[in-house]
């Protein structure tokens, strides 16, 4: 525990990348095996159930510490993370005692089969035993709670240090749905047919968000260009005569889409494509708005009325294995080419459609159609060089998304509410309203957008202008417009204004308007109308 307690240190005391890898592979390269395989789950977000609830962890510590259970919670609050909160108020322990990682990550699991006066034991005898940074963990542990801010990609180029493989493929060999439980260090990592799951997605290759116009992008003839669908990026797997659906955040979600197995009848094995998740309508041969696949994403199991009223395709724009070989390192163009000729003989009703590519010989024929995209439910458009290899990661230069401008309406905050973390002493998370008539409406909230410099003015602003509290939320003078960002609005039986936006965030604060020009529900409305 004592050397994942300093490579944890080394990580979160440091902003350079070239420190973090350099910790990383000499633990990579030292540590026991079995400690590795579950510090590489950690890092990729495979962490243990919590065992004890918060409630519990907070009454505990403020008992071990002697003091008041108000005390702890208002320490809380301002500390903003119960694992440090819980850190910083136990009485010192100078222990020297190393055990390993994995024997604590065992014994915290076997928390489940106990009752609670056994666990509570554990815990005690836990935070005696440990001292520093290992009871701290030892906490983020058992709260559920641990993350650390290391990429997959910086972890895969730690393991590429530590073992002599290649980057790309330790990325491939982390993905999928593997499990300490399932799995040894030497499978996972070492063992030459690591990648014979039959269910194993390939990393993503992501694109860079284009600030400006594709001009300086070079000849237009180089590129290919095609929607950017207001969807979920996803792969489906065709192998061994099953089929599989990974999100891009490497969720297996099969279950949620059984209309994909058809798939199976109409691609060889050893398939799998790269597109889009989207509910299609066919009477106007369009996708819905992403309401209507949001209803499927919360579901591991699918009603028939559901499955009828939102049937989902995948609209495919990459082939990244075709009977059964890898075809990552081949151009886009000739992937793409093979992608046109598998899917040609697709019957109308197959759940894989072809995702459309765009002819343009200019730039600025193709920014005309971008600025058709809404009409087409879509976010904008991609633009892929078309001698470029399917990558690992977010790389830039050799793919862009180009998307349309956000929509935006002026607002008042209302309410202010404390972040957590490093911000837990900021008032960051804000309520906005428009007007309806006289009066106020609330539509939205949005914690991000502002500056650190602006947090902490708007913070000494709240704290002067405080009309009521509602426990951690404030209600404040209204006196602040703010110009809201979204990416899409749809309506919503569930809030109070009728409308929900997607991804809110505070574009600007603009306190050169003053309150009464901000913007009304009937612009809201207006929005819903032409984009909802």
């Amino acid at each position: 525990m004592k050397r994942f307690a300093t490579l944890f240190n080394a990580i979160d005391q440091s902003t350079k990348t070239t420190i973090k890898v350099a910790a990383l592979a000499r633990y990579f390269t030292e540590a026991e095996e079995t400690d590795k395989l579950w510090t590489v789950a950690l890092f990729s977000g495979r962490r243990p159930k919590r065992a004890v609830t918060t409630k519990r962890l907070r009454e505990w510590a403020a008992e071990v510490a002697d003091i008041p259970l108000w005390l702890f919670e208002d320490s809380y609050a301002i500390v903003g993370d119960l694992a440090e909160t819980i850190a910083l108020v136990l009485p010192p322990n100078n222990s020297v005692e190393d055990r390993p990682l994995s024997h604590w990550i065992n014994d915290l699991r076997g928390l489940a089969h106990v009752d609670e006066p056994a666990r509570k034991t554990f815990v005690l005898d836990a935070w005696q035993r440990l001292g520093g940074a290992e009871r701290f963990l030892f906490n983020k542990l058992i709260t559920g709670g641990f993350r650390v801010g290391i990429s997959q990609k910086l972890m895969t180029r730690a393991l590429s240090q530590a073992t002599g493989k290649p980057e790309a493929e330790l990325a491939h060999r982390l993905m999928g749905n593997w499990h300490p439980d399932d799995v040894t260090w030497h499978t996972l990592i070492e063992a030459e047919d690591a990648s014979a799951d039959a269910s194993r997605p390939y990393p993503f290759y992501l694109a860079y968000a284009l600030e400006d116009t594709p001009n300086s992008l070079g000849d237009p003839e180089e590129w290919r260009a095609e929607w950017k669908w207001d969807g979920i990026r996803g792969q489906l797997i065709l192998r061994d005569g099953e089929y599989f659906v990974w999100s891009r955040g490497e969720e297996l979600m099969t279950d949620r889409f059984p209309e994909l197995a058809r798939a199976i009848d109409h691609l060889p094995p050893g398939t799998v494509l790269d597109g889009e998740l989207l509910v299609w309508q066919p009477e106007n041969d369009k996708p819905s708005s992403f309401n209507a696949l949001q209803a499927r994403i919360g579901r591991k199991t699918v009603p028939k009325k559901l499955l009828a009223s939102s049937p989902v395709v995948l609209h495919a724009y990459d082939l990244l294995e075709w009977q059964g070989e890898d075809l990552r390192d081949t151009p886009f163009a000739i992937r793409r080419a093979t992608l046109e000729e598998a899917c040609s003989d697709l019957p109308a009703d197959a759940p894989i459609r072809l995702s459309p590519q765009h002819t343009f010989k200019e730039w600025d024929t193709l920014a005309t159609l971008r600025g058709t995209a809404r009409e087409e439910n879509a976010e904008g458009l991609m633009l892929k060089r078309a001698d470029s290899p399917y990558l690992s990661g977010r790389k830039k230069g050799d793919w862009w998304k180009w998307k349309l401008d956000p929509l935006t309406i002026d607002a008042v905050m209302i309410y202010a509410q404390s972040g957590s973390g490093r911000r837990a002493n900021l008032f960051t998370d804000f309520t906005f309203a428009v007007w309806n008539g006289n009066d106020l409406v609330p539509f939205t909230k949005a914690y991000s957008g502002l500056t650190d410099k602006e947090f902490r003015e708007i913070t000494a602003w709240v704290k002067k202008n405080t009309q009521q509290r509602f426990g951690p939320v404030r209600q404040v003078t209204p006196h602040h417009v703010f110009e809201i960002a979204f990416e899409g609005i749809q309506a919503s039986s569930r809030h109070k204004s009728g409308v929900a936006l997607r991804f809110p965030r505070m574009k600007r604060w603009r306190q050169d308007k003053p309150l009464q020009e901000a913007n009304t529900l009937d612009d809201l409305n207006e929005m819903l109308r032409v984009y909802g």
